[in-house]
């Protein structure tokens, strides 16, 4: 293909699909695959696969399968297949028609694995777990035939057959393909392929007793319903001659290309299914869903918008090279998509009360406050403003530290689309704690007003007293406190928790304008950072908002002070 054929953002898989359409190859078809487990909750890591494998259909008029892998019925169940498709539809993508799953291909995949009996080109092994990783080998030395593996035909096929009877217990036979216990590849030294589980089976029940393996079903099932790309990560690598093998045995008419790809890798996060299931089930987390986890499911609750997930995979790019992106880059696509969509609100975490010594207590006045600053469109919202006010409690200092242009005694600030006020007296409880503000306000500096051109340095968010909605504010942050928390495997990667990565505010205020919001929603707190209603315990009486992400990327400054 030549360099001015090539379209913006062109990589080798797309460069790779151009030159099959180009040469009429699988008639002109693109037929992609998502072929999920349903045996734990999708991942960041998940997202690339989802985005690519779509992404392509949608991008060449093609067609993608939504694919449950459900051949080991020990750890699948209804739940993890719910929460798959539900994770797919947020990130923007429909399979349409095109539901499937391994088990509606237990009949034919049964039928495939006898025709490789009769090819003589598989056979029932008795060896155990054990024996089998013993006798295979290593990266130097070929692997030894089993003792089994010139059992004739007609003998394997009734072995074969009264495993699927359920004649035998579990770990008594499994069933082998009979390759090349010599090969270079470990993979193709006689795989298993076939297993007894006497478990019931979420979808086909107690009607089958014997399942496939991963290797054995995924290239058939791709077969089967056409794939013309079966796109996957750089660990099925070495998985590939495997499945062209059984595509070639069994003459199959249609024959996928196999294509891989590095998976996504982001720093301060791990993405081993054992390791987040042991977060969850030893408390570290509150669960598959708590918004500091990887999970999709988790980062949808945190307030992620799933634009930014697509965003953060067109950026990374399909390479043949593992790496590790560094999670700011995820953190600023969050930020950026964001920063256009959210809608501004006024907030205190940690109150400070101010009292304007010369406002008139029954005073209440209705200021005007854009929702979006850079889009007038948003329209704006109105904020009561009166005698009693709160602060962020950060924002005042006494003694002030240095180019500190914020509340301090004698000093002005401005409130964010209100007034200028002075600080007069500080008030102090019997710890020396400050609990109170007495301050005066310049009623001639309301914002938009004539007298509003005097200039301050300082300008500061605040609430109404009497308007506050009280509110539970989770301030969430990462997870782990190294870029990569499973380096040293000496070293247990919960030793590298972030024990600072969950603060619970209970006493924060918001603006009454936040009384009513639908869960799910992002605000930009102003000054603080953008906030979500938190999908399940958020509710109008009593609001709950998770921290989605800070403003800035604090984690870069604290790298540069080698903090």
């Amino acid at each position: 293909m030549n360099e001015e054929d090539r379209t913006k953002g062109e990589d080798f898989i797309r460069a790779r699909i151009r030159e099959d359409l180009a040469a009429g190859k699988n008639g002109g078809r693109v037929v992609t695959r998502f072929p999920p487990e349903p045996n734990g909750y999708l991942h960041v890591g998940h997202a690339k696969s989802i985005v690519l494998n779509f992404g392509l259909a949608e991008e060449f008029g093609g067609a993608c399968y939504l694919r449950f892998d459900d051949t080991n019925p020990c750890t699948e169940n209804v739940e993890y297949s719910e929460s798959i498709k539900e994770a797919v539809r947020w990130l923007g993508f429909d399979w349409g028609p095109r539901l499937t799953h391994a088990s509606d291909y237990f009949e034919q995949l049964y039928s495939f694995a006898e025709r490789l009996i009769q090819l003589g080109k598989a056979y029932i092994c008795e060896q155990t777990q054990e024996q089998i990783r013993e006798y295979k080998g290593t990266l130097t030395e070929p692997g030894r035939p089993s003792p089994y593996r010139d059992r004739p035909a007609d003998e394997n096929l009734e072995l074969f057959r009264r495993m699927r009877a359920g004649e035998f217990d579990e770990g008594r036979y499994v069933l082998r393909a009979k390759i090349d216990m010599a090969s270079p590849n470990l993979v193709l030294r006689d795989p298993v392929i076939y297993r007894i589980r006497k478990v019931s089976h979420h979808r086909t029940g107690e009607a089958w007793c014997i399942y496939p393996m991963y290797d054995f079903t995924h290239c058939l099932n791709d077969s089967l319903e056409g794939i013309t790309h079966s796109l996957c990560t750089l660990e099925f690598e070495n998985n590939r001659p495997l499945y062209d093998w059984f595509i070639d045995q069994l003459g199959l008419p249609h024959h996928p290309q196999q294509i891989e790809f590095s998976r996504l890798n982001l720093t301060y996060m791990i993405t081993s299914k054992r390791k987040l299931a042991q977060l969850v089930r030893e408390g570290h987390v509150s669960g598959w869903d708590d918004p500091r986890m990887p999970t999709l499911v988790g980062m949808r609750r945190r307030g992620f918008p799933p634009g930014a997930l697509r965003d953060l995979c067109e950026r990374v790019g399909l390479t043949r090279k593992e790496s590790c992106i560094e999670l700011g880059l995820l953190e600023n696509c969050v930020r950026e998509a964001l920063d256009r969509t959210s809608q501004r609100r006024l907030a205190v975490l940690r109150p400070l009360k101010v009292v304007l010594t010369n406002w008139p207590e029954a005073r209440v006045e209705q200021l005007e406050a854009p929702n979006h600053p850079q889009n007038p469109e948003a329209g704006k919202r109105l904020l009561s403003f009166g005698r009693e006010l709160y602060i962020e409690r950060d924002d005042f200092a006494d003694p002030p530290p240095k180019k500190f242009h914020r509340l301090s005694p004698g000093a002005e600030v401005r409130l964010r689309s209100a007034y200028i006020i002075r600080c007069d007296e500080v008030q102090r409880d019997e710890h020396g704690e400050v609990v109170e503000l007495r301050c005066h306000c310049d009623l001639d500096s309301r914002s938009g007003s004539p007298g509003a051109e005097r200039k301050v340095k300082g300008t500061i968010h605040w609430i109404h007293a009497a308007t506050a909605r009280p509110a539970v504010v989770r301030l969430y942050d990462r997870l782990f406190t190294v870029p990569d928390p499973t380096a040293d495997k000496e070293v247990e990667f919960l030793t590298h928790l972030n024990t600072a990565s969950l603060e619970v505010l209970k006493n924060a205020l918001l603006e009454e304008s936040l009384g009513h919001v639908e869960p799910g929603t992002v605000f930009q707190f102003e000054r603080l950072g953008y906030f979500c209603a938190d999908r399940i315990d958020h509710r109008p009486e009593a609001p709950v908002f998770n921290r989605t992400i800070t403003l800035r990327d604090t984690w870069a400054k604290v790298a540069q002070q080698g903090l």
